[in-house]
This record gives C-alpha cells, structure tokens and sequence, in this order.
C-alpha cells in the first residue's frame, strides 16, 4: 500500500511569508521574509512530533490539526479586518471577544473530530497536500513574473556611487552633521491655512539659536522613499522614470539608494564616521554602510513582520506592543542622540524619526492616545487634532535637543531638521487632489544650523534636493551647482510617472 506523503502543514506554515513578500515584492528584498519563515517553520517542526505522540503516532491526524491550526491563526487577521465595521442596530459585531471565541470554538471542534474519527484520513491528507501546493506555486509564480518584468533593470548603472578618498587635515576642526527628518512635518504657512495653528513659538526658540528657517520650502517628491533618495543623492530622480519604468512599483532600488547614498559616501571618503539611527521603516531601519547602527527599542522589528502580524490571532493583541514600541523607538532615538557626541572622531549622523507622520502616539505633552488605532497611513481631516498634538510634542522634543547638541559639541555642529514631505490630511481616497491638497502635502518645515557662516548661500525657498550641495560647497570648497528647485508628485501605483508642481505648491 502506498504510503501518504504529509506536506501540507510546512507548506501552510511558508504560504503566509511567501503571499505576502509575493504582494508586496517591490518594496521588499528577500532576506526581509528569511527570520519569519524560519520562525513559522520551525514552529511547526517542533509542534508536529508533539501532536504525534499526544495522538498516538497518528502523522495524518498531528498534520491536520496543525494546518487547521495555521489556517486559523493566519486569517484570523484579514477576517477581523472584514467585519470590524458590522453592527446590527447598536451591536457591534466585529468585535475580537467574538470572533476569538468563534475561533476558539471551531478549532475545538476540529480538534474533537479529528480525534473522534475512524475514517481513513488519506484522502483529506491529499486534497490538503494539493491545495497547499497551489497556493504556493500562484505566490511563487507572482514572483518569478515580477523578477521577469524587472530584469532588465540594471540596477549597477543606478546605484554607482564612488568616492575617491580625500584626506582632510585638521579635520577635528570640522563640524559634526546631524540630518534629522521629520517625517510629514507640514509647513508653519500649511499649519496656519489648513491647522489653524501658530507655529511661530517653536520658529522663533530656532530663529534664536541660530537657525535659518527656509520658510518657502517645498518637498521635491510626495513620500519619503522618493524625497530621501533625492536628498541623500543631491540629484532629482526622474531618470528612474526611464530606467525603471513608469508603470513600475519598484522601490527596491530607491530603497538602495537611500541605503548605499552619495551623501554618506562623499563625507566618508573625507574621513567622517556615518552613524545611522534605525527608524522602523524599511529603508531607514538598518544600514549596512554605516560605522555605527544606533538600533533602538526593538529597531529588528519592521515593517514587513508588522504586516505579517496584523493578519494572525496575534491581531488582537498587537495594538499596545506596537504602540509601546513605537513610543520607546522615538522617546530613545532624541535621548540618543544629544548623546552622540561621545562618539570621538568627526561624525554623520543620519536620524529619520516618523513623527509627526502617523502612527499617532503622543498627545501634546507625550502621554500615550490608546483610543487611536495603530496605522502608518492613518492620514485624514478627522485625524487633524491627533496630528497636531503629536507635532507640539516633537517640537518640545526638538527644541530640546538642540540645546543639548549645542551645548555639548567641541565644534559647532551642523544640523539640519527638514521634512521629506507634508501631511496629507486634506487628501480624500478616490478623489483626485485640488491644488490645495498639493499644497499641503509638498510644502514642508526646513530649518538650517549651519555656523560660521555657512548659512550664506541659502535661501528661503530652497529644497531638499540642494541641501547638501550648500554644505558641501560651504564647508568642503566644492564647486556644485544649485539644481532649480522643483517638486514633483506621483501616486502610490505609478510611483515614477512624475507630474510637476512646482507653479502650484510655490508660495504665493
């Protein structure tokens, strides 16, 4: 007789990493997916043999009931996410105490069935075995599609990034650079017009210590993928348009540039150490280039874990983890870096922090906002107060660490708090954006600490794109032209069809 193949639970335990690394490929490398696999494979590794022996050597029964088991615990997520909305009168349906108990229930069940049943089992043993193949070969067919469309990208001629070294003497008389960005950080013009809300306190506590504020700065592009791989490149990227393609999602390679960047290279080469403060974010959690990782409350965990965990059972729990993560990561990040100093030698330092961008943590004096869910893109108009208190709050936070930065720095630093982009809680789903939305969305907060006057070459409507061509040329005797400063937009989908705006976000 032959004897059944069991595969069915480690296929189960893979399909959910592979369905989504396979959704969301273009903003993904594979490693990304290699730690939880491993972690869900391993699970099941372990738990088979117990099932077994707590079965009485029944593979076929241990095996169905961890793939029913799997099955649950990874849609258990996307189903709340279905019918969290639904209510009959004032009863809420979708509610977890309900859907885990319906959860609870069917499993027991499964659990009293498979035990109870004298049925030969090959049969279901099989259909599962098929259907846990399919399932894997459609996500693996997605992706060999994917990596057929993007081939013929060659990714070296783009990301080609090459500095030749240039010894600098003297050089503990240069000034350490902090490149902070604040993610989403509208304008003060943009807090006044859509907010209702002064910012003139916190300009001026900046305006006092020195700084230049660029009061009619724009973003050059609308996200933050797009705007740092300009900045930290010091060059528009609308030739990826051409090399990537204009239907493309791809943001592999803008992912890379942001990581392996002209910025950072150029400054090495001249003998500064990089040191990178890990963000949460993708691109910006972790880089391999740098002399220093800062890695901050649980910094391993990103976003692609954050995806996996949202669709489990875990879903009902992950709320405060992620929050209490999230508040820790940023709280650690500003305590972190008025330290940094204490690192010898002349130093970058690069620090994204997503804030005020949502998710929503603080309230204006740092206290916890439970009641708002926990979502990246939780932008909208009704989301406005949230905003706002969470801007008050980092603007304690920053005013704070800059006296403490030029407190305790030998040579006066360098620093630079800029926005990548504005928020976008005017902006309706569906709709396409007035001219008032772009205006929100590309007009950002630009500050500038650049001492001994190196601050004479900016101006008030200077963008990101030319930030580091002015302290370059300030501090380092290069010759770089300043780029006529331009934005452009683009949407989620088409991310490389850029539309110019520059004529409608100028300041009027």
């Amino acid at each position: 007789m032959k004897k059944t193949i069991i595969i069915h639970p480690f296929l189960f335990a893979l399909f959910p990493v592979v369905f989504l690394y396979s959704y969301n490929i273009a903003q993904l490398t594979f490693s990304k997916i290699l730690l939880p696999a491993a972690i869900i494979l391993g699970f099941t590794i372990m738990t088979l043999p117990v099932l077994w022996m707590i079965l009485k050597k029944d593979w076929k029964k241990a095996g169905i009931i961890n793939t029913i088991f799997l099955i649950l615990f990874f849609s258990y997520g996307r189903v709340y996410e279905a019918i969290k909305t639904w209510q009959i009168g004032d009863f809420v349906i979708g509610r977890h105490r309900y859907l885990m108990i319906v959860w609870a229930i069917t499993f027991i069940m499964v659990i009293y069935l498979t035990i109870r049943t004298r049925k030969n089992l090959d049969g279901l043993t099989n259909i599962l075995n098929v259907i846990a193949i399919v399932l894997i070969l459609f996500s693996l067919i997605n992706i060999g599609i994917y990596k057929i469309k993007t081939s013929n990208i060659e990714k070296d001629n783009i990301i080609n990034v090459q500095e030749e070294n240039y010894e600098i003497e003297d050089l503990d008389t240069y000034p350490d650079i902090y490149y902070i960005i604040l993610d989403g950080y509208a304008s003060s013009s943009s807090l006044k017009q859509f907010y209702d809300y002064d910012n003139d306190e916190f300009t001026d506590y900046l305006t006092e210590k020195g700084f230049y504020i660029a009061k009619e700065s724009t973003s050059n592009y609308p996200n933050s993928f797009l705007s740092l791989a300009s900045s930290l490149n010091i060059e528009y990227i609308n030739y990826l348009s051409d090399d990537i393609g204009v239907e493309s999602e791809d943001r592999t390679i803008v992912y890379q540039m942001i990581e392996n960047n002209k910025v950072m290279s150029f400054l090495k080469s001249r003998g500064y150490k990089f040191i990178h403060f890990s963000s949460g974010w993708g691109p910006t959690n972790y880089n391999q280039y740098a002399d220093l990782n800062v890695e901050i409350s649980q910094s391993k965990w990103d976003e692609f874990k954050t995806l996996l965990v949202q669709t489990t059972l875990l879903d009902a729990f992950e709320k405060k983890f992620f929050r209490d993560t999230g508040r820790r990561r940023i709280i650690n990040t500003f305590d972190n870096l008025s330290d940094i100093y204490k690192v010898k030698g002349r130093k970058f330092i690069f620090s994204h922090i997503v804030c005020p961008h949502p998710p929503y943590l603080f309230d204006e004096n740092g206290k916890s906002v439970p009641e708002v869910d926990f979502d990246m893109n939780d932008w909208g108009w009704e989301q406005k107060e949230y905003y706002l208190n969470q801007l008050i709050y980092i603007n304690k936070e920053i005013k704070k660490l800059v006296y403490e930065i030029l407190l305790k720095s030998e040579v006066p630093p360098i620093i630079i708090l800029q926005a990548d982009h504005g928020p976008h809680n005017t902006f309706i789903e569906g709709k396409y954006p007035t001219d008032d939305m772009f205006k929100e969305g590309m007009r950002i907060f630009n500050a500038y600490y650049l001492p001994s006057a190196g601050d004479e070459l900016l101006y008030d409507s200077i963008t990101p794109v030319n930030t580091f061509r002015v302290i370059f040329n300030s501090y380092f005797d290069t010759d770089f032209e300043l780029l006529v400063d331009r934005s452009y937009y683009s949407f989620y989908f088409e991310p490389y069809r850029f539309i110019e705006l520059t004529d409608i976000v100028d300041y009027d």
